[in-house]
């Protein structure tokens, strides 16, 4: 079964991680949990609180997850794709030279990628997205501008073998092309 690696870390964003580890089985494909140690990582949920004013989410515990192997540990080489979550783990991971060195493997290749939310974080401190056009959660266009690409908001977009999406709500579309991208390249 062809993997795909899901880098996470503390405060990685519940339903950003838990969709894709449960869809992507559904098509054949493995998901490998990493994070800066092998480890269980408690993740968060973040919302807007329903009937209020507020312009930025709430963070509330979530679930927990287990890291299986050790950024420092993976062979990107082992790895049909990889997928980047949201949270505000990619915060702090941004900093993990290991995980730079696995996500600009994925670039170099061509292999699918897929990021959402906060995920972009991980690409822009990579140096993988410069000249591309990429969606991601409002309050992380900045990112994507400091990164040398072009932000537009849109549920998902594709743009050559990265796929994004904004936040968790725009799941269905992100998974859509991301699942196809990974058919395509391991057919």
């Amino acid at each position: 079964m062809p993997k795909v690696l899901l880098p996470i870390g503390d405060a990685t964003e519940v339903l950003d991680t838990m969709y894709p580890v449960f869809r992507l089985p559904e098509d054949d494909f493995e998901v490998v949990v990493a994070g800066p140690e092998a480890r269980c990582y408690h993740m968060v949920m973040h919302e807007i609180p329903p009937g209020t004013q507020w312009d930025i989410t709430r963070e509330s515990p979530g679930y927990h997850i287990e890291a299986t192997v050790a950024f420092r540990d993976v062979d990107p080489g082992e790895y049909a794709g990889l997928f980047v979550s949201g949270g505000r783990a990619p915060e702090y991971l941004r900093y993990d030279e290991d995980l730079l060195r696995i996500t600009r493997h994925f670039f170099e290749t061509g292999k699918p990628v897929a990021a959402l939310c906060h995920g972009v974080e991980i690409l822009t401190a990579a140096g993988c997205i410069s000249g591309r056009t990429l969606t991601t959660v409002a309050k992380c266009a900045l990112d994507v501008e400091q990164g040398g690409a072009t932000y537009v908001d849109e549920p998902s977009v594709i743009d050559g073998n990265l796929v994004t999406a904004r936040t968790w709500h725009d799941n269905t579309p992100l998974l859509k092309a991301f699942v196809q991208m990974l058919k395509d390249a391991t057919a």
